[in-house]
């Protein structure tokens, strides 16, 4: 299973975060497992140095963020913290409302893939 991360906004305008997988329930003629297919707008790849951290904002869209390298420290405004890892998957859909913050954690870069989803595309997230 590949570690997922969901984050959203609630009704009470804040973001809140839940772990899960996606959800690797076919399988293809060589045995390997995989996920349904998700439809997708953009993909875009970005790098941000050692030190780095993003103060208060929401996702600019509903994305999914693929970490290959780094480690994060995510915290919602209710002061949860949530850790991202490489290899690790955050479906961002918290557009609205209060948002996050996130910093950087060791001297690894942040290298990160940003995958824009297409309007109501459904993606194979699986709470634990």
């Amino acid at each position: 299973m590949i570690r997922c991360i969901r984050l959203w906004t609630g009704a009470d305008n804040n973001s809140y975060f839940e772990e899960g997988v996606i959800d690797l329930n076919l399988k293809n003629n060589r045995g390997d497992v995989l996920s349904s297919a998700f439809t997708a707008q953009t993909i875009s790849f970005q790098e941000t140095s050692e030190g780095g951290k993003f103060d208060w904002h929401n996702d600019p869209v509903r994305q999914i963020v693929i970490t290959l390298t780094g480690t994060l420290d995510f915290v919602t405004r209710s002061n949860e913290h949530f850790t991202i890892n490489p290899g690790d998957i955050l479906l961002a859909e918290d557009s609205a409302g209060t948002g996050h913050s996130w910093k950087l954690i060791g001297t690894a870069p942040w290298k990160r893939a940003y995958i824009i989803l297409a309007p109501g595309a459904a993606v194979a997230f699986k709470a634990n």
